[in-house]
């Protein structure tokens, strides 16, 4: 079991980076003022996104290269629009990631600090961690917080569920109306999680083999990754159960204020498991969104400095260094000058995922059945199948969004 544990890493560093806004923010959200009406949305696209996010894992192990390398062999321009896309993203979605974990560490270690200076702390602390323990650290410390969150999560929907006296309609339901149109939108884009994930797990994948003492078979990545995707939709249930459970029948809803809501957050479980839990869930939820803040303020730097190199055609030394600062002073920017409530945060860095997400599903697409990866690792009828349907849908939903705002 300690060996099968130990061959884990990139998987559950993709659930920790996915189980985070998606998971405490939006399925929640969608739990407490929808009830369980878009479990419909919430399955679909984990359908249609996993078999994108599952070429990651899949070209690294079978190539031993990133797919930022395979984008460089479809041609320059890729890998500079990747670039592009990833230089309008990255700084929307660190600060949403960020200004949640502020909050909840706000209403569990007081609010005599302000969520400003707990997010400067936060973004402090993680760039310190990450330049002194690299991707080790990251690996150990995410199995940790992924296995008690899940324990924590399962145990409270349980009880929600044992305690329910209302009764539960399963009705699906589809939103109408610009507002909750921009809230499906949202909720899928980061549902389970923005679909550039999948360059951030190849890199995770091609750094995994660089600190194991054995090749890493593609089958062990893909049950890695497979392992860590059954969470991400176990868990996103969970959430919009516990929403729908404890919060749906208030007629209450989320505040968009990160302090507001990370307190509506902790209460909703304490409810469930009783007051003695107040202190457990709300280190499950604070060390959950840390470990989302921790490993996107290392996956975007790390992608952006291979793509830099990868164009220039050089090396950089200290690129990665670089890029932490410019993504954390282009966070801190943002926060402090333009959008400081967390509920527009959050929308804005989720429409804009789900508006590229296109783009990386076609190109992974085209990348893992081309001649770049090995014949038998190309994909089968079934995920060619699911990857032709999830790039129309893609596409398909975007140009319906535009066309409503």
């Amino acid at each position: 079991m300690k060996r099968f544990i130990q061959k884990l890493g990139p998987g559950l560093l993709f659930a920790g980076a996915a189980i985070g806004v998606s998971h405490l923010v939006q399925s929640t959200r969608a739990g407490a003022d929808f009830g369980f009406g878009l479990l419909w949305a919430l399955l679909l696209i984990h359908l249609v996104k996993y078999p994108f996010f599952q070429y990651g894992p899949r070209y690294a192990s079978a190539t031993g290269e990133s797919l930022l390398e395979g984008y460089r062999k479809l041609g320059k321009g890729v890998l500079i629009l990747y670039g592009l896309l990833t230089s309008l993203t990255m700084f929307t979605i660190q600060a949403a990631v960020t200004i949640v974990t502020a909050g909840i560490a706000t209403s569990l270690f007081g609010d005599f600090i302000s969520v400003k200076v707990w997010t400067v702390v936060i973004l402090s602390v993680c760039f310190i961690i990450l330049n002194i323990g690299k991707y080790r650290f990251l690996d150990v410390m995410m199995k940790v917080i992924i296995i008690t969150l899940t324990l924590t999560t399962l145990v409270a929907t349980a009880m929600a569920i044992y305690n329910s006296s209302e009764a539960v309609s399963f009705t699906q339901l589809l939103p109408e109306g610009s507002i909750e149109i921009t809230f499906l939108i949202a909720f899928m884009g980061w549902m389970p999680a923005p679909l550039d994930i999948s360059v951030w797990h190849s890199l995770w994948t091609t750094e995994k083999q660089k600190t194991s003492t054995e090749k890493r078979h593609p089958k062990t990545a893909l049950l890695d990754f497979n392992i860590g995707y059954l969470g991400t939709i176990l868990l996103g249930v969970s959430f919009v159960a516990l929403g729908a459970l404890v919060m749906h029948p208030t007629g209450n809803s989320f505040s968009n204020s990160a302090g507001t809501f990370s307190v509506q957050l902790i209460d909703m479980y304490t409810q469930s498991l009783g007051n003695w839990a107040y202190v457990i869930i709300g280190i499950a939820a604070f060390t959950t969104m840390f470990s989302t803040t921790l490993t996107t303020l290392d996956a975007s730097p790390r992608s952006m400095h291979k793509t830099t190199e990868l164009v220039f055609e050089k090396s950089f030394k200290n690129g990665y260094l670089i890029w932490s600062v410019v993504l954390i002073l282009g966070t801190l920017s943002i926060y402090f000058f333009f959008l400081s409530e967390m509920g527009s945060l959050i929308k804005v860095a989720t429409v804009l995922s789900f508006l590229t997400a296109p783009f990386y599903a076609l190109t992974n697409y085209i990348l893992i059945s081309s001649k770049h990866t090995p014949k038998e690792w190309r994909p089968s009828k079934i995920l060619h199948i699911m990857s032709c349907f999830g790039i129309l849908f893609l596409i398909g939903f975007s140009v319906w969004y535009l066309t409503i705002l």
